[in-house]
């Protein structure tokens, strides 16, 4: 008390209360007077930042605020929010469903936050966590847009769609010889795909093989094929259906390359006929004919896994001489160090070459004879003898059951042969009845054919097709967009090379 009797202000009011309670937990150096005149002097009441001095009474903890709530749901009290101790956060579910409606364009915040509920929420009982890492992975390489911007789901099951299936072929090189980019549209970025290309004589069935080989069936009109075949009319006046090269890529990713006839008299004819110029390195229409059949050639040499050889016929002594002529001039490109091995057994070190599959189309009944099918392995054996081309070992008629009564070592150099009849309806118009002498239930059986129809023989042929080695075609492995591009660089170079420009000068 002081010396008139009369107690002190604030020694023992309220706020010397608060100021015990602030000095036991912040208590100063030992030996000071908290209760002295002096400190009375030098207390000043804290202010709080919004400038109100603190209530009396004790402190009241206010309810934390989630920052990582929309704006829109921070002045609602949150039902789940706890009176004191350490906040507890949402559930992640509730940002993705922030996310996923309120980052829309026009969508407001309110509509976008939803209260979290003891149950389920709603994204998890649609089922749509799921797909969200399918979205996250288009969004990649897209940067700060995809991060800012939520994806449409639907634009996202788009681009989970299959390809594209094609109805018809389409232009790789037209008929001037020029690359086509129309091809690129229906390509993706994945590298499990076979590229099965074809070269033969005019007329010799090139394009309704690779139909059937593709798309199409036996018993389908022809004029539906995806490639196109002879007409009739063109048959009459000797033309050819195909010009250039015609792609045409399936369901299971195998593309199909069609050539025009390789030393094609039509060609040759058309060029003569029509006084087309001729480019100045070449002299004779028939030096230019010859040079385009070999730079087809050599080009379905370096971008194909299998090339079939197609014949009508057994067989043209120059298509063969045609086939190393062709090999010569192919432009060189590594390939893997699993895959540089001939047909031979010796080691190449880094050339890349492809499969060959020789095809005799409208076969007789007499090459089906297993003494003429042997002799026909031996003579193509003994002309592929000294070539790099894989021409024997991967395609076999004998694992089709086709003899059932040979063995496996009877066609001992067996190369990769096969053979299709001429292609009939099956229809009882065109089986060979009985002899009219005979019992009446013979006379109902059809006559003998010496080999299986023509449908079960293109079956046969495309499960062995689509079962051979898928070679790797350069040092590196390519995907379907990829090969594109490398088949364009080939095309291009094969064009300017300098070994068919000499080999035009020596046939001059």
């Amino acid at each position: 008390m002081s010396e008139s009797g009369h107690s002190q202000p604030g020694m023992y009011g309220q706020g010397r209360r608060r100021r015990r309670r602030r000095g036991d937990r912040d208590a100063g150096p030992p030996g000071q007077n908290l209760s002295g005149p002096s400190r009375d002097r030098e207390y000043q009441p804290r202010e709080r930042r919004d400038g109100s001095e603190d209530p009396p009474g004790p402190l009241i903890q206010k309810t934390p605020i989630i920052l990582a709530k929309p704006p829109g749901e921070r002045a609602k009290p949150s039902q789940n929010a706890p009176v004191s101790g350490a906040p507890v956060l949402e559930k992640p579910i509730m940002l993705m469903k922030a996310r996923d409606d309120g980052g829309k364009p026009g969508t407001p915040p309110e509509a976008a936050a939803q209260p979290s509920g003891p149950g389920p929420s709603k994204i998890e009982r649609e089922g749509q966590r799921p797909t969200q890492p399918v979205y996250q992975i288009q969004n990649r390489g897209m940067g700060a847009s995809a991060s800012s911007s939520a994806v449409d789901p639907m634009v996202g099951q788009a681009k989970l769609l299959p390809p594209e299936k094609m109805k018809h072929s389409i232009k790789l090189v037209d008929d001037q010889m020029n690359w086509c980019d129309s091809a690129m549209e229906y390509l993706r970025d994945q590298t499990d795909m076979l590229v099965v290309g074809v070269i033969g004589l005019q007329g010799s069935g090139k394009s309704t093989i690779m139909s059937l080989l593709s798309a199409n069936t036996p018993e389908e009109d022809q004029r539906g094929y995806v490639f196109r075949a002879q007409s009739q009319e063109i048959k009459e006046r000797g033309g050819n259906q195909s010009t250039g090269i015609d792609f045409f890529i399936t369901q299971e990713r195998v593309i199909f390359l069609d050539t025009q006839p390789i030393l094609s008299p039509s060609i040759l004819d058309h060029l003569i006929n029509n006084d087309r110029k001729l480019p100045p390195e070449y002299n004779l229409p028939h030096t230019y004919i010859e040079m385009q059949s070999l730079q087809i050639a050599a080009f379905l040499f370096t971008v194909c896994h299998v090339i079939i050889v197609v014949q009508d016929w057994f067989t043209d002594l120059n298509l063969y001489r045609f086939l190393q002529t062709a090999e010569m001039l192919k432009p060189s490109t590594p390939s893997a160090s699993h895959d540089s091995t001939g047909s031979s057994g010796n080691d190449d070190g880094a050339e890349y070459y492809p499969h060959i599959v020789f095809l005799q189309n409208k076969a007789k009944r007499d090459d089906f004879c297993p003494r003429n099918l042997k002799n026909m392995h031996m003579v193509v054996d003994k002309l592929m003898a000294h070539s790099h081309l894989k021409y024997k070992g991967t395609l076999s008629m004998l694992d089709c059951n086709i003899f059932p009564g040979l063995g496996q070592d009877y066609l001992s150099p067996e190369v990769n042969m096969f053979l299709l009849p001429v292609q009939d309806n099956d229809g009882e118009d065109n089986l060979t009845k009985a002899g009219s002498g005979t019992y009446p239930l013979f006379s109902l059986l059809p006559g003998y054919r010496g080999h299986p129809s023509f449908s079960n023989m293109v079956s046969k042929l495309r499960s062995q097709i689509l079962t051979m080695p898928r070679c790797q075609l350069s040092h590196t492995i390519l995907t379907e967009k990829n090969w594109f591009h490398y088949a364009a660089r080939i095309w291009d170079g094969v064009k300017k090379s300098s070994a068919l420009s000499e080999y035009s000068r020596l046939l001059c």
